[in-house]
């Protein structure tokens, strides 16, 4: 273990770790996961200190490193089995009448007369806690289209899934998000 290594990644975890963290956090939406990440981040660029090249800053390699990690870390819950057919039809329980249509609660109408509703903070943390709830991989998959506005055969790639298992992942989502957003937000209103 050469000291000047040791010396040169402590100095990097002083002025990047902050910041690979946030990025690792917002990303995965769990303290421990950003650390472990971030961790590994830092033990990768150890390992390979050797090779780095300076060809681009420390801090454009490390959220590289960083980013390879969480891309990673998303395929991984990709490929793990999203949800039994018990476990849909528990999301959809009372979503629909005895004849198989959508229930009508009133809150529907919500959507369209208040357009700004993303602008109000207290609406922004009860949809943040119902995107918390869902799992990681339909997380990902209603973020990437419907926030960060991606492709599906972008979100697809990344996702390392079919596009049908994809759509039925978003659709999945948006049961779910709809039903907490219920419980949480419009029965309060």
């Amino acid at each position: 273990m050469n000291s000047d290594s040791q010396i040169t990644i402590s100095t990097w975890v002083n002025l990047y770790g902050d910041e690979l963290y946030s990025w690792a956090f917002h990303k995965t939406k769990k303290v421990e996961m950003a650390e472990d990440m971030v961790q590994e981040t830092f033990i990768k660029a150890f390992n390979a200190l050797a090779s780095f090249q300076e060809k681009s800053s420390p801090k454009t390699w490390l959220f590289r490193i960083l980013n390879n990690l969480i891309t990673d870390y998303y395929r991984k819950s990709a490929k793990q089995k999203t949800s039994s057919l018990d476990d849909a039809e528990e999301l959809t329980n009372g979503m629909f009448d005895s004849m198989d249509n959508w229930q009508v609660n009133g809150f529907e109408d919500f959507w369209t007369k208040d357009e700004n509703v993303f602008d109000d903070i207290d609406f922004n943390q009860v949809f943040d806690l119902c995107m918390s709830d869902l799992p990681d991989n339909w997380r990902l998959a209603v973020s990437a289209k419907y926030l960060l506005h991606k492709e599906t055969v972008e979100i697809c790639q990344e996702l390392e899934i079919t596009a049908s298992n994809y759509w039925q992942m978003v659709h999945r989502a948006k049961l779910m998000l709809k039903k907490c957003l219920e419980t949480k937000w419009f029965s309060k209103v």
